[in-house]
């Protein structure tokens, strides 16, 4: 944030001395002209000023590009894919015996979400907000983008510099019940511009820049209303009637939620975007990242047919097997083969949101308030065909018919066959609906489908894990190796980065004031009470 200030003082001071130099010269213009770059007026062409700061966005979020897979590595897959108990590590770095996977939060990794959102998010949108009308559907598409990236954020991290981003050299912090009203103001305006746009025009907007719906306008009211439901979804046990209205918002709005498959919202590789999908990287060229125990355990106990859409047979058996989360000098020779890699091949495109989300959201609201004109269990049921529909695989019916499969008790270390009783770790549900069930009980089931439908976004997952409570994980292998995390508990959050206490050191220190505890890996969100 200090650079921004500082770039933008350079700005001016160049802007002085173009004006002095142009009173001396009528040659100037034509002089200061790079052939290799765009001018102002050329750059107001085709949406160029918007443009490519709208694509940057879009590349931001979950970090794709050119040589960016570690990127992607340490801010999404080292952090919430392995809190949310999707991937677990099969290798060992030799900068830090002990890491994310242990719940001992390594400072390279920690520092890299925050830092990377303000210079790939933040920035950008500013730009774009600079250059563009309140009324602009531009500016309302970068916006949903912003809240859709920022709210991992401060889902991470707890209180963060929001609302008075690029006012200062040092940024105050936010409390996390503020920046989600912010979310909702936003996101609110925003659904306004993009709805007015849509009710008065057929044409797409920015389809040049946009990889995900390329420009379909109805098609990001639907994500953004879905984006409003989650965010209510995540205050609704400490913000119970902030979170239904704003909930009923979301579900009224003429253009609805992501209802199918069609609806998704995925970066799509294309001509001006190609990339070599990071979980095919990570997972696959390197063998880092394989699948959890957690995720051995749900699917081969409910044989679910998503299985070989998730995931890879192991090279050695032709199995699904994971391996289990915080395992100490873990050695990759071992595991590498006898795990299954995640399903991705290098070409992949990028998930955002599934459309999948929405139903178990649905079922949710239905159980708390009523909301919907569907049952909770038309809701959660078709959230799962949904998502069976986005892996591409059949037998949803069946699936959800099913009373009798449960996850597997018992977890079997694929290499040393060591079996671990996991039944008081998991949440021992079958699938079938059980209208008789408690609400409680109502509610863990839906978490079970819908952590199984977020795959691969463990940061969502995991969000949803701390919120909720639900699905259980097998627990990391030891919880010896870290001071911050109670025994048997899930990690909280991320300690603020380390540049933060040395660049912006006095808001920061306030930002943990805000966060109501110490800055450690233990201490819960603000939205963080139930479990």
């Amino acid at each position: 944030m200090k650079n921004i200030s500082k770039n933008i003082i350079v700005l001016s001071v160049l802007l002085i001395s173009g004006a002095f130099l142009n009173s001396c010269t009528d040659k100037f213009d034509s002089w200061n002209i790079n052939p290799n770059e765009a001018t102002g007026e050329q750059m107001k062409q085709d949406n160029l000023n918007t443009g490519a700061y709208f694509a940057q966005m879009e590349r931001g979020v979950f970090i794709v590009g050119e040589n960016m897979g570690g990127e992607y590595q340490i801010t999404q897959a080292l952090e919430g894919d392995l809190f949310a108990s999707y991937f677990a590590t099969i290798t060992k770095w030799g900068y830090t015996a002990y890491n994310n996977d242990h719940y001992a939060l390594y400072q390279g990794w920690y520092n890299a979400p925050f830092n990377d959102a303000y210079k790939n998010i933040m920035q950008p949108w500013k730009a774009i907000n600079d250059v563009t009308e309140e009324s602009s559907p531009a500016r309302a598409m970068a916006t949903v983008i912003k809240v859709f990236g920022m709210q991992r954020i401060t889902d991470m991290y707890g209180p963060i510099p929001y609302s008075q981003f690029g006012s200062a050299v040092q940024v105050g912090y936010d409390n996390q019940k503020d920046i989600y009203y912010k979310f909702f103001e936003e996101l609110s305006g925003a659904i306004n511009v993009l709805t007015e746009y849509a009710n008065n025009n057929t044409s797409a907007y920015l389809a040049d820049y946009d990889n995900v719906y390329q420009g379909n306008v109805s098609k990001w009211i639907k994500f953004a209303n879905t984006l409003r439901l989650r965010l209510a979804m995540r205050i609704s046990n400490v913000e119970e009637a902030k979170a239904k209205t704003e909930a009923s918002a979301a579900i009224s709005n003429k253009y609805g939620l992501m209802t199918a498959a069609a609806d998704d919202a995925i970066l799509h590789q294309s001509t001006s975007l190609t990339f070599r999908h990071p979980l095919w990287e990570i997972g696959t060229s390197w063998d880092d990242e394989h699948m959890s125990a957690t995720m051995d355990c749900y699917l081969n106990g409910y044989q679910d047919p998503r299985l070989s859409a998730f995931f890879q047979k192991t090279t050695v058996n032709g199995e699904y097997k994971g391996a289990r989360n915080g395992m100490p000098r873990v050695n990759k020779d071992n595991y590498k083969d006898v795990t299954s890699r995640p399903n991705f091949s290098q070409s992949s495109d990028m998930n955002w949101m599934h459309a999948a989300e929405s139903y178990f959201l649905m079922a949710e609201a239905k159980l708390r308030w009523g909301l919907g004109s569907e049952t909770a269990q038309s809701y959660y049921e078709n959230g799962i065909r949904t998502s069976f529909s986005s892996a591409n695989v059949s037998g949803a019916d069946a699936y959800i018919s099913n009373t009798e499969r449960l996850p597997l008790s018992s977890y079997v270390d694929p290499y040393n066959k060591r079996s671990t009783d996991v039944s008081s770790m998991l949440s021992m549900l079958p699938v079938a609906w059980n209208e008789d069930a408690t609400q409680e009980e109502k509610l863990q089931r839906i978490m079970i489908q819908k952590w199984i439908a977020l795959y691969p976004d463990g940061q969502e997952a995991w969000s949803e894990m701390r919120r909720t409570g639900y699905p259980g994980w097998v627990k990391i292998y030891s919880y010896s190796y870290q001071s911050e995390v109670s025994d048997g508990e899930m990690i909280s959050r991320l300690k603020y980065p380390t540049t933060e206490y040395s660049n912006n050191s006095a808001n920061t220190q306030a930002g943990v004031k805000l966060l109501g505890g110490i800055d450690n890996a233990g201490t819960r969100l603000w939205w963080d009470v139930k479990r």
